[in-house]
């Protein structure tokens, strides 16, 4: 099992406004990826999914690719 990115990295709040880390954690269709496949606890993994909500709704990232 890998670790989590966040944990290991010992942060505790998932900023919206970091794009480029939000990035890597959608797919190609801008969907959220799921934790087994990016290793990211549970904890971390409901930050990282309303970091992305807030981040879509603030117009940092797209809802949908064109």
């Amino acid at each position: 099992m890998t670790h989590c990115y966040f944990c290991s990295q010992n942060l505790q709040y998932i900023d919206y406004k970091e794009t480029e880390l939000l990035k890597r954690l959608v797919s190609s269709q801008m969907k959220i990826i799921d934790p087994s496949h990016t290793g990211v606890c549970a904890k971390h993994q409901r930050k990282l999914a309303r970091a992305i909500k807030r981040a879509r709704f603030m117009g940092l990232l797209p809802y949908v690719k064109k």
